[in-house]
């Protein structure tokens, strides 16, 4: 007797297998759903393995990387599902990068292919030969993009441990840094939100307004293509408190994300001109939250729903610490208790366990701790020293297993979620041709969480405003990046080692001359 196997797709952990599983069971039920146009489970799955077909007839293979330079849309969903279908890796790019910074990353990674919408393609200016496909947009429509479209290919058998995205992280030495996500990495995110954030209601509709080429945009898609829940993608652009309120009351929103100073925004929105809303989990992550406790009570008075603070970082695909709305109070400034799918110790500088109370960095073992740095061997060798991943995080925790974040091992600022390691701006600042060295630092901002301050010495008799820094920087750093305020001293502090002072330099900032 002969008996049928199953296709070896079915077994498969990914969002490839989860997205056709869907297309089986719930063809016609929203995928997407995109200025109010839908996409279904069975239309996903169909586009997603047409796309692929054209891609491998550019001759795209597994183990190559493809490129994306794109907004928030169901062609940048399509694009990372076609890459991965044929076992290629996915590499979102930041669209508010410089062209000098798009060519490193597009450089480093070796992408053989790159996806542009046709207002981002001038940052391709300075990348080189390369396939750039344009995506078009919806006064342009999208001829370049579907033409690639063919039959679609079939489900293929991808391993849960190939590489499915890298995600470039701005880097502590000054070049960003590809970490290597797998599929089993953003399996193990999935069931990390599901559980956080108790979502398990076939009800829910979850809503997109983190970028997607941030690791809290894919990483809060994930759960949804597993469970099989519509998400709701919301057009990326200056964020509009009143619009998104407004989305949320229209489309039904049950779960949402945003960083700190969006939910201030939506506090004050939803205070003066109250919606009907559906909102069930409320989450917030990638940002520190300044005066945490206020606006926790603020959206505790404001919005029904469970409140969920989420706190990691890219290379753990993200999360790694949770804070739920009913200890949020109780532990006013924690990033909440270590996931239960992650290791984790508080270490010394020589590994030993720190005691309870103590301060030590958290450093992390576990399924969705990335599997390293593309081509850099010394950096993913130093950041798994001992055995571990080193965060960089300076934390305590206490005898109930909360953690505080104290400070950063690592030298970076986080401002509007976004990452920005003070090293990276040095270097490009160094290159003015005033300045003698320079130090960056961050400062607290009620909006932003943090932005950068330079702090510089220049050679005898040269001047320098923060606009004419402004100015130098600007086709060399993006936007956020570039510092906020610029501070002038005859030298910088220093120890005996000679290693610049920065705790010194935060203490000191508010009171020095400026350049502004």
């Amino acid at each position: 007797m002969t008996v049928d196997a199953a296709p070896a797709w079915t077994f498969r952990n990914h969002w490839m297998s989860h997205v056709g599983r869907h297309a089986q069971m719930q063809p016609q039920g929203t995928a997407l759903r995109y200025r109010g146009a839908d996409t279904t489970w069975a239309q996903l799955d169909q586009r997603c393995r047409r796309l692929a077909h054209g891609l491998r007839d550019l001759g795209v293979e597994p183990g190559d990387r493809v490129a994306l330079l794109c907004l928030n849309h169901p062609q940048f969903v399509e694009i990372v599902l076609a890459a991965n279908h044929l076992g290629a890796i996915a590499v979102p790019l930041n669209f508010r990068l410089t062209p000098p910074e798009v060519a490193y990353v597009l450089h480093d990674s070796g992408a053989k292919v790159v996806f542009a919408d046709s207002l981002l393609a001038p940052a391709l200016s300075q990348a080189g030969e390369l396939t750039v496909i344009e995506v078009g947009s919806a006064s342009t429509g999208q001829s370049a993009y579907d033409d690639l479209l063919g039959e679609p290919v079939e489900h293929g058998d991808v391993p849960e441990s190939a590489t499915a995205l890298l995600m470039y992280t701005s880097g502590t030495t000054g070049r960003p840094k590809g970490a290597m996500l797998s599929h089993a990495n953003l399996a193990v995110q999935s069931m990390t939100c599901i559980r956080a954030m108790e979502t398990f209601d076939e009800t829910d509709i979850g809503f997109m307004t983190a970028p997607f080429f941030h690791i809290a945009g894919l990483g809060s898609l994930a759960p949804n293509l597993l469970l099989g829940v519509p998400t709701v993608i919301h057009p990326l652009g200056a964020f509009d408190p009143a619009a998104v309120l407004d989305a949320y009351e229209r489309e039904g929103a049950t779960v949402v994300f945003n960083v700190p100073q969006q939910w201030q925004l939506l506090c004050a929105e939803q205070s003066a001109r109250p919606r009907n809303l559906r909102l069930r989990v409320l989450t917030w992550g990638a940002a520190p939250a300044p005066a945490s406790d206020a606006l926790l009570r603020q959206m505790s008075s404001t919005f029904d729903g469970l409140i969920v603070a989420v706190f990691g970082q890219t290379e753990t695909s993200p999360i790694t610490c949770v804070l739920r709305g009913e200890e949020s109070l109780r532990k006013l400034g924690s990033v909440g208790r270590p996931v239960a799918t992650i290791q984790y110790r508080v270490v010394n500088e020589a590994m030993e366990d720190v005691p309870v109370g103590s301060v030590g960095e958290i450093v992390y073992r576990g399924p969705q701790v990335m599997q390293g740095y593309w081509n850099k061997p010394a950096e993913t060798a130093a950041a798994f020293a001992g055995g571990w991943f080193h965060s960089g995080d300076l934390v305590k925790q206490d005898d109930e297993g909360f953690v505080w974040v104290v400070d950063r091992k690592k030298d970076m600022i986080i401002s509007g979620g976004e990452n920005i390691y003070c090293a990276e701006v040095e270097n490009v600042i160094a290159d003015h041709p005033d300045v003698v060295e320079v130090a960056v630092t961050g400062r607290p901002d009620p909006q932003w969480g943090e932005v950068p301050v330079a702090h510089v010495s220049l050679r005898p008799s040269a001047g320098l405003t923060l606009e004419e820094l402004t100015a130098f920087l600007g086709d060399r750093l993006a936007a956020f990046k570039r510092p906020k305020e610029l501070v002038i001293l005859p030298a910088l502090p220093r120890n005996a080692s000679g290693k610049v002072l920065k705790t010194t330099l935060r203490q000191q900032d508010s009171s020095q001359p400026t350049g502004a």
